[in-house]
């Protein structure tokens, strides 16, 4: 016979099994995952909590920290928590224990917080050594249940306790409260709602299963934020999101002042403070958004010159949110500057509806508003129907034993004489009096206090009322229309102390579709001053403050000069045309000052390195302008089209090969005709009409030639003649009334030009 296998003789890679790495790994990782939705980050649809708010609620359950109770530290409860109950990090179940208690969280806290729990600023809460807490009785109703055997109770991690599967409470926490996680490969975001919109939606879900979504709309407007707000959005987008359980909404925070005299004003969130002078008061934020944030987020925008507008922003807030803002001055509109805010900061928001939940086989699904409520109810006649099994229990194992207490009555000298004289008396009673194993205890157990008249009456009466409960429990158990109409009466009960005219129940956001946004425009939000802009050929731009004659001398760097020069507004956008057919939008107010040399226009624009600046001109809204390339192909723009949105501009006419963009002329109202030139010095005039109006392309051809290309052209009316600057001195101009031998269609070779036409083909 061999020697038995010691550990020391075993081969230790016996254990090791020979997998492929894939298939291990996604295995695991799956494992994971679904550890990561079902036990952390997605809530359950029936009480809306996930494990960990689930485990507190448990913990100061058990420790009795009830309202009616002192409070107790939150070391204490923290340390229950993750010591019995959840095995992770004291600072995440002390975080999740802090969110439960700050009221700008949830809607209707479960925790009711003594000492720093943090601050809608973003502060963090005090640590838990100095803060204490208890439950609120929103909580107590949401955990109202769970010694009548309505749920099952689970072991937890080590075995040593048990905790409940869920709270078995009739508060909607999951739509009341709301929940938000992100999971592996799937995420949920369920925003608060008004418990008493809630309950109405139900109610009607249970009177009319067939109940439309539209109906339930009705009932249950859509979110009700903690931080109040204004949802903006149509009915129509809201509910459309409710319908498939997922969508956005747009949140804004609320203009408001209280202290205003008039009605008007007091709605629009505007003070009078006389002399004409007034400022904007902000009385709610929106969901999540931390109002320091968002008072940095003002105070930034000042200092970056984004809102010229606004002078100062002032934090005057104590329990309720008022935030001030200060007009620059009296002339500004108050709709622009709420305009500006909105679309500047957070005080407009995204909130994304994602309503992903587990449903009653702890599956994770996203359901829209009516396949949520009807789990939710039929979750909630589930818990009735244990309810009632339960107290049945209750009552039968009542009766036996009433009835058993009733007997020795009956025959109480008898039964006396047995436990007296008997060696065995338990057997003998069982077997003279028909009675139970139970029942004969209970009466060995008695006590000889009982043994009065008075009891064999009172235990009569006991029966009586037992056996009616019982009845009507067995009638309720047995009756799916009883046992709605008794969630019915339970919802209605509850909706008490949720009703729209107590301070918790109260609606705090509005659902009000917003008008029709101000017309934002980032010139309304500068200050209009003249300037002078100056372009020199090698491309440093700078604007002089103020209209300066034109004609001044300006200094520019070594071997630089002048190449455009005109008057604008800071108000004003700035057009530069590149040589390659590229156009280019500069505002006014950012161009830097005159005092030096300005700064190169290249590091503003991304103009190619071998293309030149073609033109520089004042954007005017409306206007037109003819641009032609140098091969004489060309069409009329309107000006709107040639704004770019980016450095990198707008590429307007399409050159081929060594064309260059030549012509670039502002087309004045009421001009008609044409006039273009080539270089070999042949004019040609055809009517307006003849070239398109195009955003972008090559153009048709305006005057053809045989060697060369296009010199000039310029646009007039024909009835006032054809002008061209004179050389020399000053600005002298000529005239040629007499045209109408140089009209031809559009494409003609034209012919010499009038006498005196100057020589460099160009007409000024």
């Amino acid at each position: 016979m061999s020697d038995p296998i010691t550990p020391d003789d075993s081969n230790e890679f016996d254990a090791i099994v020979d997998a492929p790495f894939d298939a291990a790994l996604s295995e695991r990782y799956l494992v994971y995952a679904l550890s990561t939705i079902t036990a952390r980050s997605l809530p359950d649809l029936r009480d809306g909590l996930k494990p960990v708010h689930r485990r507190l609620l448990w913990t100061m359950r058990q420790l009795k920290l009830d309202p009616s109770n002192t409070f107790k530290k939150s070391a204490r409860v923290v340390g229950e928590v993750i010591g019995k109950y959840h095995p992770h990090g004291d600072t995440a179940a002390y975080d999740a224990m802090v969110r439960l208690a700050q009221d700008f969280s949830l809607r209707y806290p479960l925790v009711e917080g003594q000492g720093n729990f943090g601050n809608i600023d973003g502060d963090n809460a005090a640590a838990y050594r100095y803060t204490e807490a208890r439950l609120t009785k929103t909580a107590m109703q949401l955990m109202e249940g769970l010694d009548a055997g309505t749920v099952d109770f689970i072991p937890t991690y080590n075995g040593e306790e048990e905790e409940p599967e869920l709270m078995p409470g009739l508060f909607p926490n999951l739509l009341a409260n709301g929940a938000s996680g992100i999971a592996v490969g799937m995420a949920t975001n369920i925003p608060s709602h008004n418990v008493a919109e809630v309950i109405d939606a139900t109610l009607e879900l249970i009177d009319n299963p067939s109940v439309e979504h539209e109906r339930l709309m009705e009932l249950m407007k859509g979110p009700d934020f903690a931080t109040g707000g204004q949802v903006i959005d149509s009915a129509e987008a809201i509910s459309q999101a409710y319908r498939t359980g997922r969508g956005s909404f747009r949140l804004r925070g609320v203009f408001h002042a209280p202290e205003a005299d008039k009605a008007e004003d007091v709605a629009a969130g505007i003070e009078r403070l006389g002399g004409g002078q007034w400022q904007l008061v902000i009385a709610e934020i929106p969901y999540q958004v931390q109002k320091g944030k968002l008072i940095e987020q003002i105070a930034q925008a000042i200092a970056d010159k984004k809102l010229p507008i606004l002078e100062d922003v002032r934090d005057e807030s104590d329990e309720s949110i008022r935030i001030v803002l200060v007009p620059r001055s009296r002339n500004v509109d108050p709709e622009l500057l709420k305009e500006s805010i909105f679309k500047l900061t957070e005080m407009e928001t995204r909130f994304g509806l994602n309503m992903n939940v587990l449903d009653a086989t702890r599956t994770p699904m996203v359901m829209g508003l009516k396949e949520l409520l009807e789990n939710w109810t039929r979750a909630q006649i589930e818990i009735l129907q244990r309810r009632t099994q339960h107290r049945l229990d209750q009552i039968a194992r009542r009766l036996e034993l009433v009835e058993g207490y009733i007997i020795a009555f009956l025959n109480l000298d008898r039964v006396i004489e047995i436990i007296r004289y008997e060696d065995d008396p338990k057997s003998v009673m069982m077997a003279e009096f028909k009675l139970t194993d139970r029942q004969t205890e209970a009466i060995l157990n008695m006590r000889l206090r009982s043994l009065r008249k008075l009891e064999e009456m009172q235990l009569r009466g006991e029966k009586d009322d037992l056996l009616a409960e019982q009845d009507d429990l067995q009638k309720l158990l047995d009756s799916p229309a009883r046992q709605r109409t008794r969630l019915k009466k339970d919802l209605r009960t509850l909706r008490k102390d949720y009703a729209e005219d107590t301070k918790l129940g109260a609606r705090r956001t509005r659902i009000e579709e917003a008008a029709p946004a101000v017309e934002f425009s980032m010139d309304a939000m500068i200050e209009k001053e003249p300037i002078t802009v100056i372009l020199s050929q090698k491309g440093w731009i700078r604007a002089a403050k103020g209209h300066v004659d034109l004609a001044q001398e300006f200094k520019y760097k070594e071997g630089d000069a002048l190449a455009f020069i005109l008057h604008a507004q800071t108000t004003d956008k700035l057009l530069i045309a590149g040589s390659d057919g590229r156009f280019f939008t500069l505002g006014c107010d950012k161009l830097p000052g005159a005092r030096g040399f300005g700064e190169p226009v290249r590091t503003m624009i991304d103009l190619e390195s071998e293309a030149s600046i073609a033109k520089m001109l004042v954007h005017k809204e409306g206007g037109r302008l003819l641009l032609a390339s140098s091969i004489g192909k060309g069409f009329i723009a309107e000006t709107k089209e040639l704004l770019a949105e980016t450095k990198k501009g707008k590429q307007v006419v399409n050159l081929k090969g060594t064309a260059a963009l030549q012509v670039i002329r502002e087309v004045p109202e009421g001009h008609d005709h044409i006039a273009a030139v080539g270089d070999n010095r042949k004019l040609i005039v055809f009517n307006l009409e003849e070239m398109p109006i195009m955003a972008r392309g090559q153009g048709v051809m305006l005057q053809r030639y045989r060697d060369g290309g296009l010199s000039d052209a310029t646009t007039f009316v024909l009835a006032e003649g054809l002008s061209w600057t004179m050389g020399g001195a000053g600005d002298r101009t000529r005239t040629e009334s007499d045209i109408w031998q140089w009209k031809v269609a559009r494409g003609a070779a034209g012919r010499m030009p009038p006498q005196g036409f100057p020589k460099n083909n160009r007409f000024g």
